[in-house]
């Protein structure tokens, strides 16, 4: 149950604070650069086959091992902020390096953004899951 719990409240979690974070600071970057290539609406089941996806990459890595090692918040933390930026870094680098109008402010928000996204998601994750178990 515990792992249910972990997972759910990490989903749920990232995916609020990235809907937030997607509508208020990355679209508003984008759209300067980019806007005509910007979909209206976002593409609900291709975001939702990533957001699953990265979710148990990070517990495999980071929020699990905190709870079965008793790992502190801050350990969480930090190496969450690592799995954000390889994840985040890999995109937004890849597409500087090969789009024509991909720009360094996109990078550096984008990847600002997923730093963070992923390490506050798996934090709270982690500190729910102790709290409900």
């Amino acid at each position: 149950m515990t792992l249910v719990i972990l997972y759910v409240a990490t989903f749920v979690l990232f995916l609020g604070l990235d809907f937030l974070g997607l509508s208020y600071i990355i679209k508003p970057t984008f759209q300067k650069d980019i806007g005509h290539l910007l979909l209206e609406d976002f593409r609900m089941v291709p975001a939702l086959v990533f957001y699953a996806f990265y979710v148990v990459v990070l517990l495999w890595f980071v929020s699990y091992p905190a709870l079965v090692q008793d790992k502190s918040l801050l350990w969480v933390l930090g190496n969450a902020a690592l799995i954000g930026a390889l994840g985040y870094g890999t995109y937004e680098f890849t597409s500087l390096a090969v789009m024509k109008d991909w720009t360094p402010t996109m990078v550096a928000t984008d990847f600002t953004w997923g730093i963070c996204l992923t390490a506050v998601s798996a934090t709270a994750g982690v500190w729910i899951t102790r709290a409900l178990s």
